[in-house]
């Protein structure tokens, strides 16, 4: 596997956190709570595709976030579960 900053590991992992607090949530909750997995969904892909965009870097932005994504998921738990 190749080589993943932690930074993009730690708003991946956010992200998903996010996103499972969304579980059993309605109305202006679940909306707010949708809100913050956008924002902390936002950031990860920022960061991703300014990653992607270094020269040293030899994967396309694609391949970065399938990357983080996989050793997301296989690092632990899905947190919506």
């Amino acid at each position: 596997m190749a080589d993943i900053p932690d930074e993009l590991i730690t708003l991946e992992r956010s992200s998903e956190v996010e996103r499972a607090k969304l579980a059993g949530l309605g109305g202006e909750e679940c909306e707010a709570q949708r809100a913050r997995w956008r924002t902390a969904a936002g950031a990860f892909q920022a960061a991703v595709t300014e990653y992607a965009a270094r020269e040293d870097v030899g994967m396309s932005r694609y391949e970065v976030e399938q990357a983080v994504k996989k050793a997301v998921r296989h690092g632990e738990e899905d947190p919506a579960e």
